[in-house]
């Protein structure tokens, strides 16, 4: 059967910008390509009634202008032709090779398996892209190559479809360009994503950059003439690039910084290019010398590189117009990374290290990626881990042996501990930020150098999770709490498991395991673990599973009535069982205090206090009350509330607040219930260790002058 040719303007396009920097056998392979491409696709079209050929064709033209390897055209033009054709895997792979099937496969969603909702199936399939991402970074190329030809072809599809693939566009695949420095590709996705979202928005900002005063541009004309000039004084070769900011960075600048669009000032701005790194600072002396700088908004991303690999100078310039512009200062090889990112890899194989040095950046931040997927992640979550390590703004920071880590904004000391490594972040104690000790919650500072102090017994809190900013701070700790959190279950539920047993005179040891494997099967448990979990996270009765157990004696038995439940053996707790036992915010039970417990299904046992006002609801459903006890030896600080009657006046919260902190308790928080001329109500909730520490507070508070009461809520 002869071989379809169903667009032959558009091969030959793509095998002239390919033969231009390929060998001919290279143009060979993607001729072959393109004629099993359109054989597999034929008779399929696209939306818009085109060939289907032609959409793979486009995205391997866009690949063909970074200067891609063969390879990558090859599997471009064939990355749907295992999702939406017949070809099987294995005939890619032995024509064209390994490398190109395993790019192919990457690229390719899951469609052949079920998933309960898109979110999910679309959570998975970006997964699925990533980790072939880390074989082989071509694979994320193709698919930013194919985002951006459909974003260019999006008319075609219904408004619905238009908007959800704009803004998936802007959260994950221009940030992705972007991470990666591909700055040619990420405009004009951010660009193309922005005019579909926002339409109108897109319009107006559009037409503004369009529709700029004459005297503007004739201004710019002359500063550009007047830096030529200087430069070239200096017998510096160079090139010199106008630029106009595209209309998604005026807006995300407008939003940001809430100006109107006169009042985004650095619209304008110039790019000047040269052949060596020192040529780049004699040249940066050259235009401050022509314009004076502001203060403060000189950037050296050659000396500290991006962690996408992007290296220039940044200067703002006073300007004749009266408001600033932007100059940027690099060298070709500078200028080839930034606009192409780790595609410059191919550009640069054989040249230096500019490319691979981008390259290798990515492949780190891939790697990281990856490495936190270890902790078997829901693919939703994820992604949005991913989302949240997309940052487009980043600090520099360096160890005490002098090396730099680049963080995203806003991170904090434990980020930094971290990025270290995952155990030095997991005991992480304090911190030295320049020599100084400082919250493990500060923010940090390019520039900063920062030592992390570690202690063996130190683990992390849930309480993290409410400052760090790097998805491996937050699926580290995250991982590490829901370990605990098991351990715990399956503790507690096997405790109040033998308790329930207990009634029906055995134990889980003499359940014959023929049966208790038999209820496993039947309730779809895997191990005897998670059965136990279950029971202490209240999703499963522990009188309903030893009942069942035990069919013949609890039979027997089932006439019966149960001990009441304050008059079984209790539990002890001892504190450290905090990822299944809640204790109540009504109440706020505390060591000493006589409690019980009350199964919540999804949340376990959550503690009372005996004297709770709750209480009666509870006694309705004694299936669900857990009979427990503090143990004589108890861990961890625990809330209570305090009602003070203070006198109104200046400096009475302060005197209360230092007494409360003088007996070594912990404030959350402190809530006004009411005031007057003469008297303020407060309440404050506290950290303590048991009655007694709270009674020691209660002491020291009735003491100072300006409180006439204080008694426990």
């Amino acid at each position: 059967m002869p071989c379809p040719d169903p667009c032959p303007e558009q091969v030959a396009g793509l095998l002239a910008k390919a033969g231009a920097y390929l060998p001919p056998e290279a143009s060979a392979k993607i001729r072959r390509a393109y004629e099993l491409g359109a054989l597999a696709h034929q008779g399929q079209t696209r939306k818009s009634g085109e060939p289907y050929i032609t959409h793979p064709l486009a995205v391997a033209e866009i690949l063909a202008e970074q200067r891609m390897d063969g390879e990558t055209l090859c599997a471009a033009i064939l990355h749907d032709a295992l999702e939406d054709t017949a070809l099987p895997r294995a005939f890619i792979a032995d024509t064209f090779g390994e490398s190109v099937a395993e790019m192919v496969e990457g690229v390719t969603k899951l469609d052949k398996i079920q998933f309960s909702n898109r979110q999910e199936a679309d959570a998975e399939s970006f997964r699925k892209m990533m980790l072939a991402m880390s074989r082989d970074i071509r694979v994320i190329l193709i698919k930013l190559a194919d985002r951006l030809h459909n974003m260019r072809t999006l008319d075609s599809k219904s408004p619905e479809s238009r908007r959800r693939i704009a803004r998936e566009t802007l959260e994950i695949y221009a940030p992705i360009a972007q991470r990666l420095g591909i700055n040619v590709i990420k405009a004009e996705l951010q660009n193309l994503g922005f005019k579909a979202l926002y339409p109108l928005r897109y319009k107006v900002i559009a037409k503004q950059l369009a529709n700029q005063p004459v005297l503007r541009r004739e201004a710019m004309a002359t500063i550009e003439a007047r830096l030529a000039q200087r430069i070239a004084a200096e017998n510096i070769p160079f090139r010199l690039v106008s630029r106009v900011k595209g209309p998604w960075s005026v807006y995300t600048k407008m939003r940001d910084e809430r100006k109107r669009f006169n009042e985004v000032m650095d619209v304008f701005g110039f790019r000047i290019v040269v052949g060596r790194v020192m040529e780049c600072y004699q040249a940066l002396g050259a235009v401050h010398s022509m314009m004076k700088p502001l203060d403060g908004r000189f950037r050296d991303f050659i000396a500290i590189p991006k962690a996408n690999g992007y290296q220039s100078l940044h200067t703002l310039l006073f300007s004749p117009l009266g408001s600033p512009v932007e100059v940027q200062i690099r060298t070709e090889d500078m200028d080839v990374v930034a606009e192409r990112g780790i595609a410059a890899h191919w550009v640069y194989k054989n040249r230096g290290s500019v490319g691979n040095n981008a390259q290798a950046r990515a492949q780190s931040w891939v790697n990281g990626l990856i490495n936190s997927d270890e902790f078997a992640l829901p693919s939703v979550e994820f992604l949005e881990n991913v989302k949240i390590d997309l940052f487009p703004d980043e600090v520099y920071i360096f160890t005490p042996k002098g090396e730099i880590l680049a963080l995203p904004k806003n991170a904090t000391p434990l980020d930094f501990a971290y990025a270290v490594h995952t155990d030095v972040g997991n005991h992480t104690v304090a911190a030295r930020v320049d020599r100084k000790l400082v919250p493990i919650r500060s923010k940090l500072l390019s520039g900063q150098t920062v030592e992390i102090i570690t202690a063996p017994s130190a683990n992390p809190s849930p309480q993290w999770l409410e400052f760090v900013v790097t998805s491996k701070a937050r699926t580290a700790i995250r991982h590490f709490l829901k370990r605990i959190e098991h351990e715990d279950a399956v503790n507690l539920g096997h405790r109040m498991l033998d308790r329930a047993l207990e009634l029906l005179e055995t134990s889980l040891d003499n359940v014959p395991a023929d049966v208790l494997q038999q209820f496993l099967a039947d309730n779809r448990y895997p191990r005897l673990e998670v059965l136990l979990a279950d029971i202490a996270l209240g999703n499963r009765m522990p009188d309903q599973v030893a009942r069942a157990l035990l069919p013949n004696q609890s039979s027997l038995l089932g006439s019966e009535p149960s001990p009441s439940p304050v008059h079984r053996e209790q539990i002890r707790i001892n504190g450290s069982e905090r990822g299944v036992l809640t204790f109540s915010t009504c109440c706020y039970p505390i060591p000493g205090d006589e409690i019980m417990g009350y199964l919540t299904a999804g949340k376990g046992v959550v503690v009372h206090r005996m004297d709770c006002p709750n209480i009666a609801d509870y006694s309705k459903r004694p299936e669900r009350w857990v009979p427990i006890a503090w143990d004589r030896r108890v861990e961890g600080d625990f809330r209570v509330e305090l009602r003070f009657e203070t006198e109104n006046k200046p400096g009475a919260l302060a005197k209360v607040a230092a007494a409360v902190a003088e007996c070594d308790s912990n404030i959350d928080s402190v809530n006004y219930k009411e005031r007057d001329d003469r008297i303020s109500v407060m309440v404050f909730c506290i950290e303590v260790k048991d009655r007694k520490h709270l009674a020691e507070i209660i002491r020291r508070t009735r003491r100072l002058g300006v409180v006439h009461s204080v008694e426990r809520q």
